[in-house]
C-alpha cells in the first residue's frame, strides 16, 4: 500500500496549494476529490491491488447516502436558526444600548472604553456566536469614540478584533454544533465545556487592558472629565443588560438544564431575536428579509464546504489516510501529551492559511480518534481544539477578523495598526489554550456537574 500513501500526501498538497488558487473551497475539496480517485482507480488497476473498500464507480456512489444522512442530522437544524438569531440580534439595537450605558459607567476609568468593547463582546458572544456581525458592529460602535478619547490604535484595534472573536467559542457556538456533528458528540457537553475557557479569555483580555493601563496610561488614557456615575446610570446598565441575558438564559439555560435540545433551544434563540428587534422598533419587512438572505446564503456557504470534505473524507480514508495520518501521529518520539500538543501545533499553524471551518471538517475528524486512542477524554479534546481555532480569525494573512475590522475602520486606522493589535491577544489566546490543556476540569468541571 505504499503507492496509496504516496497518493494520500500528493492529495493533501494539492488541496493546500488550490486554496492559494481563490477557488471557492467547496469546489476545491469536490473538485481534488474527484480527480483521486480516477488516480486511485488507474494506481490500483497499474499495480493490481486494491484501495481500502474504494473499488469502482459503483463504490463512489456511496457518497449520495453520506451526504443524505449529514443533512438529514437534527444537529445541523440548529445551525441556520443559530445564524439567523445572531443576525437578527445584530440589528435588534441591543448593542447599541449596551454601549451607551457602559461607557457611562466604566468610561471614566483608565482604559474604560476598552473594557466596555470586551464586556459587550462576552454578551454579544453568548447572545449570537457570530463573529463578523460582532467584529463589524463593535467596530462601528466603539473606534470612532476611541479615537475620540486618543486611544492607541493597535490596542484599541487588538480588543475589538480579539472581543468580537469570541462568538466562535463561547456557546451558542455554530463551530460546536459542527464539531460535534463531526464526533457525534452532544453539543450541550461541547456548549457546557466551552463556557469556562470563554470567560476565562474574556477575564484575561480585561487583565491585559488594566495591565496596559497601568504601566502606558497613554495607550488607555483615563478621560480629563468624566460624569460622576449616579444610581440611574446603574439601573440603566442593568435594564440593557437584561434582554441579552434573558436571551442567553433562554437558549443556553434550556439547554444546560436539559429542558430542550440544542435544536429547539436555536428556535426559542431566533424567535427571541425577533422579539427584541420588535421591542427595540427596529423589525420590519426590510429587516426580515436581509436577515432571511444572509442567513440563507451564510448556511449555503457551510453545506457547500460540508458537501465537499464529505467527498474529500471519503477519497482519504478509502486510500488509508485516517490510518496513515493516525500511524504518523503514533509513531512521533513524543509522549501521549506530545502529540496532543503536537496537533494543537499544526491546528495552529492551520490556521494562518485555512479557516476554522475547513480546519474543523477535515483536521479534526482525522486527529480525533488518535487522541481518543491515547486515552483522552473527546470532549475536553474538542474544546481544547476550538480554544486553539480561535488564533485562525486574529493569524494573518488569512485572520477575517482582519479584514472585517479594516473593512469598516474610520480613516487613519491601517492595517500594520491592527496586525500589530492583534498580537498579544494571540498570545492571551495561547496562555489560555496551556491552561485548558494542564488543568481539564477547566472544561469538564460544569458537564460534569450538569450530568
Amino acid at each position: 500500500m505504499e503507492q496509496f500513501e504516496i497518493i494520500v500526501i500528493l492529495l493533501l498538497l494539492s488541496f493546500i496549494t488550490l486554496i492559494f488558487t481563490g477557488f471557492p473551497l467547496a469546489w476545491v475539496l469536490g473538485g481534488v476529490s474527484f480527480l483521486f480517485t480516477v488516480i486511485a482507480f488507474a494506481l490500483a488497476d497499474w499495480f493490481n491491488v486494491d484501495t481500502y473498500f474504494l473499488r469502482s464507480w459503483d463504490d463512489f456512489a456511496v457518497i449520495v447516502d453520506r451526504i443524505y444522512a449529514q443533512m438529514s442530522s437534527w444537529v445541523l437544524v440548529a445551525l441556520p436558526m443559530f445564524i439567523f438569531m445572531g443576525l437578527m440580534l445584530d440589528r435588534s439595537g441591543v448593542a447599541e444600548r449596551l454601549m451607551k450605558s457602559f461607557a457611562k459607567l466604566f468610561g471614566g476609568l483608565r482604559g474604560g472604553l476598552a473594557i466596555t468593547v470586551i464586556l459587550i463582546g462576552v454578551l454579544l458572544a453568548a447572545s449570537t456566536g457570530i463573529v463578523g456581525a460582532s467584529v463589524v458592529l463593535l467596530s462601528m460602535l466603539a473606534l470612532p469614540i476611541m479615537l475620540e478619547k486618543n486611544y492607541s490604535k493597535p490596542l484599541m484595534t487588538g480588543v475589538v478584533a480579539s472581543s468580537g472573536t469570541l462568538g466562535i467559542l463561547i456557546p451558542p457556538s455554530i463551530m460546536l454544533v459542527i464539531m460535534a456533528d463531526q464526533l457525534s458528540l452532544p453539543v450541550g457537553t461541547l456548549f457546557m465545556g466551552a463556557v469556562f475557557p470563554g470567560l476565562l479569555l474574556g477575564v484575561c483580555y480585561v487583565l491585559y487592558v488594566v495591565g496596559v493601563g497601568l504601566f502606558n496610561p497613554s495607550a488607555a488614557p483615563a478621560p480629563a472629565q468624566h460624569e460622576r456615575i449616579t444610581w440611574a446610570d446603574v439601573w440603566d446598565t442593568v435594564l440593557a443588560v437584561i434582554p441579552p441575558f434573558g436571551l442567553i438564559l433562554a437558549v443556553l439555560g434550556t439547554i444546560f438544564f436539559g429542558i430542550a435540545t440544542p435544536t429547539e433551544a436555536s428556535g426559542i434563540g431566533a424567535m427571541g431575536a425577533t422579539l427584541l428587534a420588535a421591542a427595540n422598533k427596529r423589525l420590519n419587512m426590510d429587516v426580515i428579509r436581509q436577515v432571511a438572505r444572509e442567513t440563507s446564503l451564510t448556511t449555503a456557504f457551510i453545506f457547500g464546504i460540508f458537501l465537499g470534505a464529505t467527498a474529500f473524507a471519503l477519497v482519504m480514508r478509502s486510500l488509508g489516510g485516517d490510518e496513515f495520518i493516525g500511524d504518523l501521529l503514533k509513531g512521533l518520539p513524543f509522549p501521549d501529551w506530545g502529540v496532543v500538543a503536537f496537533i494543537l501545533f499544526v491546528a495552529f499553524i492551520s490556521g494562518f492559511f485555512l479557516d476554522w471551518l475547513e480546519i474543523s471538517l477535515i483536521i479534526l475528524p482525522l486527529v480525533a480518534p488518535v487522541v481518543e486512542a491515547l486515552g483522552y477524554d473527546l470532549a475536553w479534546f474538542t474544546v481544547l481544539f476550538a480554544v486553539c481555532l480561535q488564533t485562525s480569525f486574529l493569524t494573518p494573512p488569512v485572520g477575517f477578523s482582519l479584514f472585517y475590522l479594516k473593512g469598516v475602520a474610520p480613516p487613519g486606522i491601517e492595517i500594520q495598526h491592527i496586525y500589530k493589535g492583534v498580537i498579544p491577544f494571540v498570545l492571551i489566546q495561547i496562555f489560555v489554550l496551556v491552561m485548558v490543556f494542564l488543568f481539564e476540569d477547566i472544561v469538564m468541571w460544569l458537564p460534569g456537574q450538569m450530568y
